[in-house]
């Protein structure tokens, strides 16, 4: 957008000195002081225009080390520049007009020539307002605007020395100068207002409406439980969101992180323009407590791995149970240091949970690959699983060995109308009874309807 900004203000460029030449040439032939007037206001606004169109190519430049953000403000700083130098020309306008009031009128009157030096300069402002105002309304810019409002006072001055040329030859001598002072009125309110506008970009302000647009599309988002802090600015075209969103304590980094994309694709799916930074923090409000329990426990150092994690509530006090894995070869005290830091952090971050009690286990690794198969273990396993009447079928026993780890996995088939509990106690059993034989196993044991 930048760029189209720059071919726009070129051609707008080019027009308003062509017409600054005209009514020049046209004003010196005819001896006509309200077009060389105007002609040197056509010069002004053709070095404002040329200080717009500096400040739209500078904006284009990428973000670099010193300007992360992009070089977008430059604009902002243009159209603000354009403003003050339309104001200054409106107080030049508003002065001429009242000291002429009081002056005598002219002894050289205007001819034909003056009329058509105005009216080309009149068909240059037409194009340029229209050539702008198409742009503004397809690819917007402070110094497209203020580039507009050159445009539209160029258009009323020359309106205004026409107007002036005409009256002078009727002998109405005042009449162009009371015009010019309206036109210098009005032009002194809209720069103004350009200059008020454009200053208020330079201090990052932003709608109000836009942030609340972002904060409701942040909130409708699946898994997002809360908005946090919203900060926006806008710089030249784009408009940077940076946004803290609250998900569950509970939820993973990888689902947190695709949160945060569906909340960003969804703000660029409204508003386009934008550049989306998302952070997201952990929300424990609503979340059941065995969550939080795991999220505690798995963070204290030394802690391998946390399963089972049960909480129960009787007679109004809430009590929790949790299996923690620790190094196998640290000692019982050390183990034991671990478990009362993780019952303390509860005690801290759960204050509802009246006890918290810990079984602690050995934390064997399991290699990701195995050396040779176990064919005597495997049969030492077949023994122990006949002895159990409620097994219908034993399936595979796959027995690998690493170092002094015999990884162990069977398949075997219970009764199809045996408990979930009932099963479990007895898989329970049987790894139990197979480590008492064969030390240093880790047996997972995978049951089967039969």
């Amino acid at each position: 957008m930048f760029v189209q900004r720059t071919k726009v203000l070129q051609i707008s460029l080019l027009a308003i000195f062509s017409a600054f030449l005209v009514e020049l040439v046209f004003g010196l032939i005819s001896n006509s002081l309200a077009l060389i007037t105007d002609s040197i206001h056509a010069l002004l606004d053709s070095v404002v225009t040329l200080v717009l169109l500096l400040a739209a190519r500078l904006a284009i430049k990428p973000p670099d080390a010193e300007h992360t953000y992009g070089h977008g403000k430059i604009e902002s700083l243009g159209g603000l520049i354009g403003g003050i130098a339309i104001f200054l020309i409106a107080c030049f306008f508003i002065y001429e007009s009242i000291n002429r009031l009081q002056s005598p009128p002219p002894n050289v009157l205007p001819g034909l020539f003056a009329i058509i030096g105005g009216l080309y300069t009149i068909g240059i402002d037409f194009f340029r307002i229209i050539l702008l105002r198409k742009s503004i309304r397809k690819i917007g810019g402070a110094t497209l605007k203020a580039d507009f409002y050159h445009a539209f006072m160029d258009l009323g001055s020359t309106l205004v020395a026409i107007i002036g040329i005409i009256l002078v030859s009727y002998g109405l001598y005042f009449g162009d100068f009371i015009a010019a002072l309206i036109l210098g009125v009005l032009l002194a309110i809209l720069s103004v207002k350009l200059v008020y506008k454009t200053a208020l970009d330079l201090t990052d302000i932003i709608s109000p409406e836009i942030v609340k647009n972002v904060k409701e599309i942040s909130l409708s988002t699946e898994g997002v439980i809360d908005v946090g802090s919203i900060l926006m600015r806008r710089s030249g075209d784009t408009i940077f969101a940076d946004i803290t969103i609250s998900l569950r304590g509970d939820t993973s980094f990888d689902k947190a992180h695709e949160i945060s994309n569906s909340v960003e694709e969804n703000i660029k799916e409204k508003i386009s323009n934008a550049s989306v930074t998302i952070h997201f923090e952990p929300n424990w409000k609503n979340v059941p407590p065995d969550a939080k329990i795991l999220e505690i426990a798995k963070n204290v150092e030394g802690v391998k791995g946390v399963h089972n994690v049960i909480t129960h509530k009787t007679k109004g006090k809430i009590y929790a149970n949790l299996h923690v894995m620790v190094d196998r070869e640290i000692d019982l005290s050390s183990a034991h240091k671990i478990s009362e830091i993780i019952e303390e952090k509860i005690q801290v971050e759960i204050p509802e949970i009246t006890h918290a009690t810990i079984h602690l286990e050995p934390f064997v690794t399991v290699p990701e690959s195995f050396n040779i198969k176990d064919t005597i273990t495997e049969e030492k396993i077949k023994t122990i699983l006949k002895k159990y009447h409620e097994i219908k079928k034993i399936g595979r026993i796959l027995s690998l060995k690493f170092e002094n780890i015999l990884k162990i996995d069977i398949d075997c088939s219970f009764d199809k109308e045996l408990s979930i509990e009932k099963v479990h106690d007895l898989t329970s059993e049987i790894e139990h009874r197979i480590r008492s034989e064969i030390k240093n196993s880790v047996i997972t044991i995978h049951p089967e309807p039969d």
